[in-house]
């Protein structure tokens, strides 16, 4: 029975090593995609990158939606999230890294969840938002 329940939490373990997936740093950035290829989200570690830098210093995470309507939502390192309708620089969702459905990515104080239904985002305080092609929500 002993030997049982070791094979059991073995495996539980091992799955839960398979469901979380991490990205390589482009110049500190971190990119990755929905499988759809409709949302994309961009990590910026504290005190930015050459080519971008968050207003309250970082760290950030944004993603993008394409459809039905082009959005944008960023959680800063505090407060809630941010939701933009009017974003003068749309060009998501163009990466090689994709977060499959079922799994999870994590880095400083975010992390978010792909699955069928959407994305799901989060930073350890508990203040995120989820993206999908007809629901969007901040918190």
């Amino acid at each position: 029975m002993r030997s049982v329940l070791v094979a059991v939490i073995a495996l539980i373990s091992i799955d839960a090593k398979a469901a979380e997936q991490s990205f390589p740093a482009d110049g500190g950035l971190v990119y990755f995609n929905m499988p759809s290829g409709n949302v994309g989200c961009q990590y910026t570690p504290v005190g930015g990158s050459d080519v971008y830098e968050p207003e309250d210093g970082g760290p950030e995470l944004g993603c993008d939606r394409i459809e039905p309507t082009y959005l944008r939502f960023i959680l800063g390192k505090s407060g809630k999230a941010k939701r933009y309708q009017n974003v003068g620089d749309s060009g998501c969702c163009d990466g090689s890294h994709t977060l499959d459905y079922g799994n999870s990515w994590r880095k400083g104080p975010f992390s978010c969840t792909s699955d069928r239904s959407g994305l799901r985002c989060s930073r350890n305080d508990g203040h995120g938002f989820f993206i999908s092609r007809s629901k969007t929500q901040v918190y």
